[in-house]
């Protein structure tokens, strides 16, 4: 497999990764803020939508104009990072398909060297190639699929790579009461020291 074909396929697992952590929730359960900073699983959707299309539209010259909005310096602050009342669930997703298409058409038509400009980084980094902003991509995603793992199991309880945990070990309530407990003695411990 090839650098590009093996970025390619990082990425959507991670995209795949996020968009199960919806999967069965409410729409109430899908907004929730679940953190101190109002992280929520749609939000995190929403936001990843306009990171994709930021990076592989303007930053090499691929006009996207949906994103202009969200690259603009009079934006409330953490406007990607939530639904609005009037965006659906359905909305949001649809976002970040059409997300995904321009980022799949950048990659496929462009090579990994193909020169861009990220006009919101810090003027000594702001050149880059399509491979730099592929990994930094990859590593948001899977970073913003992290953070849904963990809202997600604070929401219902459901943990895992992918639908029905795939990497957890097969244990019962009992034995994940009786590890956390464990774990919580073991920090006690190790502070008292």
């Amino acid at each position: 497999m090839d650098a590009k074909t093996s970025l390619r396929h990082a990425l959507q697992t991670g995209r795949e990764a996020l968009l199960w952590k919806l999967e069965g929730l409410t729409g109430y359960d899908v907004r929730r803020p679940m953190t101190p900073t109002g992280t929520n699983l749609l939000g995190l959707v929403k936001h990843l939508s306009y990171v994709e299309m930021g990076y592989f539209g303007p930053t090499f010259g691929r006009p996207v104009p949906e994103v202009e909005p969200w690259l603009a310096d009079d934006l409330e602050p953490n406007a990607d990072m939530w639904a609005t009342a009037g965006e659906s669930r359905d909305d949001v997703l649809a976002l970040y398909r059409r997300a995904w298409a321009v980022t799949d058409a950048t990659v496929a038509e462009l090579p990994l060297d193909a020169p861009g400009e990220v006009s919101w980084w810090h003027p000594d980094r702001r050149a880059v190639t399509l491979h730099q902003v592929l990994v930094h991509v990859v590593a948001e995603t899977h970073r913003h699929a992290g953070h849904a793992d963990v809202v997600r199991e604070m929401v219902d309880g459901a943990a895992g790579l992918r639908s029905g945990g795939g990497n957890l070990p097969e244990v019962d309530a009992a034995w994940w009461s009786g590890y956390r407990d464990r774990l919580e003695q073991v920090a006690r411990d190790a502070a008292g020291r």
